[in-house]
């Protein structure tokens, strides 16, 4: 089988999965929540006790003016979306083997690397779709406040947009394919999403505390895939003085390395599934 008969066979099985929607729902409905239900009932009730420390009825607002879209779209990445496409990318993965599909389609002479080249790149598609659609829905938020509160309405900058999104991509992408790639090593869904999970809320966390007393420990938070993820997003956010904003946005490393880092995990979780596949028995 090609990588391009591959993917058209993924993208088939991925558009008749229910759980690929329920997860592109579960990110709507949390960027609804955060990024613009729990400011809105804050800024209409005139209570910002539950914002960030020191928001105002008009900061509230501008945060959700279709300028900020782009930040808006990114901040939730690192922690709860970036948590999602691993989820995603573990049971793309993970149900090959839990249903027997690999095994059916080896055992037709299909070829292993062309087969796994076909459904990351399935994988990856649906990674870009599932970010427009986040940004068409944020957009449309964005609107109905600036429509209803009588505000001036006022785009973003074109650049700021596509940054958003190049970044975005990026983030979203490293943590499917690494949910990918532990689905496989895993040989199945649910051991993956709980170690994925695990270490990407739970784990990293802890280290990056730890590391604020062991010089070691901090080095090596520096270069895990949640920190870079993090400092990518807040090289373009920004992060709160004192580290009070947004969960998962950090400053810990520069822009540029993250981007790097970033980019090196996507790469090395990819060479992992292809290698462990080609040499692994399925059965």
């Amino acid at each position: 089988m090609s990588p391009l008969n591959a993917t058209r066979a993924e993208l088939l099985r991925l558009r008749k999965w229910p759980a690929v929607w329920i997860t592109l729902g579960a990110w709507l409905a949390l960027s609804l929540m955060f990024g613009y239900l729990f400011n809105y009932l804050s800024y209409a009730s005139g209570d910002t006790s539950f914002s960030n420390e020191g928001a105002t009825k008009d900061s509230l607002l501008a945060e959700m003016m279709p300028a900020n879209v782009p930040d808006v779209l990114l901040q939730g990445m690192p922690m709860f979306g970036g948590a999602l496409m691993m989820v995603l990318g573990a049971i793309v993965a993970g149900n090959g083997y839990g249903w027997g599909t690999w095994k059916t389609v080896f055992s037709l002479g299909a070829h292993r690397a062309g087969t796994i080249v076909g459904s990351l790149a399935a994988l990856t598609v649906f990674v870009a779709a599932t970010l427009a659609v986040w940004l068409g829905f944020d957009f449309a938020l964005s609107l109905l406040v600036a429509t209803t509160e009588s505000q001036e309405i006022v785009m973003p900058s074109l650049g700021s947009v596509l940054e958003s999104v190049g970044v975005g991509f990026l983030v979203l992408e490293m943590w499917a394919v690494v949910g990918f790639a532990l689905g496989t090593l895993a040989r199945g869904p649910a051991l993956s999403v709980g170690l994925g999970l695990v270490w990407a809320l739970v784990v990293e966390n802890l280290l990056r505390g730890v590391g604020q007393l062991l010089g070691w420990v901090d080095s090596l938070t520096a270069v895990l895939p949640g920190t870079a993820a993090g400092s990518l997003v807040g090289s373009v956010v920004g992060v709160e003085p004192g580290g009070e904003g947004t969960p998962g946005v950090l400053d810990t490393v520069a822009g540029p390395q993250a981007a790097i880092t970033t980019a090196c995990y996507i790469l090395v979780a990819a060479v992992v599934a292809l290698v462990v596949v080609r040499r692994r028995d399925v059965a």
